[in-house]
């Protein structure tokens, strides 16, 4: 009896560890591992991580910048294959595609809403971090640079070469290349040089049909689709060859802050009437917060006018003192640095600190968060002002930014790119909710969507705009191909987009939440 109760136990522990092996290497991985070598020039067993080994967790958690994507519950990749070369890229799409498996791509881990990492059906992470390769050629003033590389190895390179070259990108330095640039891209040197999608030339990507192509071989509307519109909907880029833009040797940056009581409110109100109307070679970003007030327990909102301009202090001073008077800036408030110093500003690194501290891929603090975007059109008045500082100073948990536009922005049609948001706007909203200690989501979440619907009655309208760089799953998805969503990141570049896609991806093996879909009967 003893031996019958051993067998029958021994017997159930194998058919368990059977059936756990089955569920955690399903037959179509195994398909999609063993046609790998076949399609990969160089060996690609390095590139691979399987989830029941250490490294597997330490790969996927270090580039999860929102940890509100790196919970337990958070659903996880089958496998990681990290390319090592472009051939890993391609035969990663060529086997995914051949035994029907979803993948996502990953180049610096920035997504907003942690689509380029997690998924709800199974997948693979196609994690580009190793291909970081960066070619500078001063003589042409170009870059070629790979799709894993993060903005703060680009800047810091261009700097080694030459102290009169920038490349217009974001100022948080460990973004990635590659989704940055495909979504628009865009910095402080949007108002001058616009965003980091006009300066791109050239591309290597990798098609759905595993093809490696470049501006002359993947066609017109392929290379434009990628510039603005996304390119995981489209193909896997793997490198961007950029232009580069010229700034002067030294640049001013200064940072000013107002409460209400000292006159905030009147001090937007100009920077609104201003800002996008400036010289090209000013940008001055506003930051509205909820801070301490001037009694015990009050609460007030200061505003941050954080900007830079590409010339002399001096200058500057003598330029805001005519133009934009009530902001009050004094020669002793603008600090004089070489661009490069600019990016550490920015980003909050002191500036006595080496500049190497820009090529950090990790992030330093690790956080919760809810991003969303808005434009406005018409300025905002003063009642308009009042009503969103109340709402703020009620929810006591948001900040925003205001990023002024016009420009070199106001120069560019809508249609030139993807990215339609040109001439009109007065400048584009980033709402920001940010925490540090789990199990506050639902307190931010829900702040969050009031101060959006609070914003209703100031922003663009039909269609309520938003940026695809900062990704929204509140916006909508393609699910039972809606395409709603897209009409608020395109506009009327949309169609365009839905013909590239149906060419270049008919059965659709590019997607994720708000891919742009195939569609089964014109819209």
């Amino acid at each position: 009896m003893e031996s019958q109760y051993l067998y029958l136990t021994t017997l159930l522990l194998l058919i368990f560890s059977f059936i756990s092996n089955v569920a955690s290497n399903p037959l179509y991985v195994d398909g999609f591992l063993r046609c790998l070598p076949s399609h990969a020039k160089s060996s690609i067993d390095r590139a691979i991580y399987h989830p029941n080994t250490p490294a597997f967790s330490k790969v996927l958690q270090a580039y999860i910048h929102n940890e509100r994507f790196n919970k337990t519950t958070t659903p996880k990749p089958l496998l990681i294959i990290a390319a090592r070369d472009e051939t890993h890229v391609q035969a990663t799409v060529i086997c995914a595609k051949e035994n029907h498996i979803d993948i996502r791509i990953r180049s610096g881990g920035h997504d907003y809403e942690g689509l380029s990492y997690t998924s709800k059906n199974p997948f693979l992470l196609l994690d580009m971090f190793n291909l970081r390769a960066i070619d500078i050629d001063l003589a042409s003033e170009t870059v070629w640079a790979q799709a894993g590389a993060i903005l703060g190895e680009l800047y810091y390179k261009i700097a080694n070469v030459s102290k009169k070259h920038a490349f217009p990108s974001g100022v948080c330095p460990s973004i990635g290349l590659g989704g940055h640039i495909s979504g628009g891209g865009y910095g402080n040197l949007i108002r001058k040089y616009g965003i980091s999608a006009d300066h791109v030339i050239d591309a290597r990507v990798v098609t759905a049909d595993g093809d490696i192509l470049d501006k002359r071989t993947m066609g017109e509307d392929l290379f434009w689709a990628i510039r603005g519109g996304g390119a995981a909907s489209f193909a896997v880029v793997l490198a961007w060859k950029l232009k580069l833009v010229r700034v002067p040797e030294t640049v001013t940056v200064f940072n000013v802050a107002k409460t209400l009581e000292e006159g905030a409110t009147d001090v937007v109100l100009q920077w609104q009437d201003f800002a996008s109307n400036a010289k090209k070679d000013l940008f001055i970003r506003i930051e509205p917060h909820v801070v301490n007030g001037t009694t015990a327990g009050s609460k007030t909102i200061g505003v941050k006018f954080i900007g830079m301009y590409l010339g002399s202090a001096k200058k500057l001073t003598k330029y805001l003192k005519k133009s934009f008077p009530l902001l009050g800036l004094q020669v002793k408030d603008g600090i004089e640095i070489p661009w490069i110093k600019s990016v550490q500003y920015w980003f909050g690194i002191p500036l006595d600190v080496p500049t190497e501290a820009i090529l950090s891929r990790v992030p330093s603090v690790k956080y919760f968060a809810k991003f969303r975007s808005d434009y406005v059109q018409k300025p905002i008045s003063r009642a308009g002002y009042e009503a969103i500082w109340k709402k703020m100073i009620e929810l006591d948990v948001m900040y925003m930014q205001f990023n002024p536009y016009g420009g070199r922005m106001a120069e560019i049609p809508d249609y030139e790119l993807p990215f339609p948001h040109r001439a009109g706007n007065l400048f584009k909203i980033q709402y920001n909710g940010v925490w540090f200690v789990d199990g506050l989501a639902d307190q931010f979440m829900n702040a969050s969507r009031e101060l959006y619907d609070t914003m209703e009655p100031f922003v663009s309208k039909h269609p309520r705009e938003h940026f695809l760089n900062y990704r929204d799953i509140d916006v909508g998805t393609n699910d039972k191909e809606n395409i709603e969503f897209a009409k608020s990141y395109f506009k009327d570049n949309l169609p365009r987009l839905l013909a590239t896609k149906a060419q270049v991806d008919p059965d659709n093996f590019f997607r994720y939440e708000q891919s742009i879909p195939v569609l089964d009967s014109p819209q």
